[in-house]
């Protein structure tokens, strides 16, 4: 080590003594207990700063300064103009007779803590000291990820999330009308059903800001089919018979005319499939494809199914004709036997 350098390291050995001897930085005991009569301490009001932000600590000097320094518990920041402190963030903002103030920039939790201003006059030795509290936004640290379950699973989602003061945090599925939430870091859905899939939104609060962040929840389930419309077409004519399905994940279709099953194409037939639906289309009716048709919807989790009639015309004409001749000649007898029945 140089010359200089164990100058600097003996003013530096020799102004901390000085300022224990001086009482203003007890070994083993905080600033704060200090009792001495022929000193002066002062404890200011606490400093509340949020992370991020910039703090001034401020104190008088008046009268003659001899000896003056910030300190962070038993660290010196600065003795005078000097510089002890290794942190970039601290810097010295004004040193005169009546101010010794610093900055701390970007602050931290680690900031945290009590600091205090030595000062050793022509008259006696004083201190001031306050405490620094940082303020945290939340951050939510821990969350569950995308689930994708069967229908009727227990599913427990967890939210956990740091800040200062601590955050609440609370639950709740965005599409519903509010009856599905919780204010706890877990939320318990048992038994879930399709219902309840959808986006979960997790929100950690606390007086300095809110973070929030989403879980999605993907409910799997076997189809269920709608009911099928029987369809009359002319021959010659196109028709189309259509078979709808709720189903996750999206379901496959399968057609059958009577226990054949129909493949695209087959026939002249086409089968068009879009998302939850599928169609059978015939382009050009013949006699033989008036028949019974029946779809199967199905996914890993099952299948369902439903009955179509293409039927023709000339079905519809009879079958409403022979319905009328009927209606008609029951009509009939009631007109002849009501005189007769009105008689008794």
């Amino acid at each position: 080590m140089s010359v200089r350098g164990h100058l600097v390291a003996l003013y530096k050995c020799s102004l901390l003594l000085s300022l224990r001897m001086l009482l203003l930085v007890p070994t083993g005991l905080p600033v704060s207990t200090q009792g001495d009569s022929q000193s002066d301490n002062k404890v200011m009001d606490n400093i509340t700063v949020r992370q991020g932000e910039t703090v001034f600590l401020r104190c008088a000097q008046g009268d003659v300064v001899t000896h003056t320094a910030w300190l962070n518990r038993s660290s010196i920041l600065y003795a005078g103009e000097d510089k002890w402190s290794v942190d970039p963030r601290v810097s010295l903002v004004t040193l005169n007779q009546e101010e010794f103030t610093i900055k701390i920039e970007n602050v931290d939790m680690t900031d945290e803590g009590q600091y205090v201003c030595a000062v050793q006059t022509s008259s006696r030795p004083r201190t001031t000291s306050v405490h620094v509290l940082v303020q945290v936004p939340p951050k939510i640290i821990n969350l569950s990820r995308d689930l994708v379950v069967n229908e009727g699973s227990n599913v427990t989602l967890m939210c956990q999330a740091s800040g200062k003061p601590e955050p609440s945090i609370s639950w709740k599925l965005v599409s519903s009308s509010g009856d599905l939430a919780s204010d706890d870091e877990y939320m318990e859905i048992p038994s879930i059903t399709r219902q309840r899939a959808g986006t979960y939104e997790c929100s950690a609060v606390n007086e300095i800001d809110t973070d929030v962040q989403t879980v999605d929840i993907t409910v799997n389930y076997a189809p269920t089919v709608s009911e099928g419309r029987d369809v009359g077409v002319t021959l010659g004519q196109r028709g189309v018979l259509e078979c709808e399905a709720d189903a996750v994940p999206e379901p496959a279709f399968e057609w059958y005319k009577d226990d054949r099953r129909i493949f695209n194409g087959f026939d002249g037939l086409e089968i068009v499939k879009t998302a939850s639906l599928s169609k059978l289309v015939f382009f050009n009716v013949s006699d033989g494809d008036y028949s019974n048709y029946t779809c199967v919807a199905l996914n890993k989790l099952g299948s369902s199914n439903t009955s179509f009639l293409l039927f023709g015309p000339r079905a519809v004409q009879d079958g409403s004709g022979g319905s009328m001749g009927v209606h008609l000649h029951t009509c009939l007898l009631l007109l002849v036997f009501l005189p007769l029945l009105l008689k008794f």
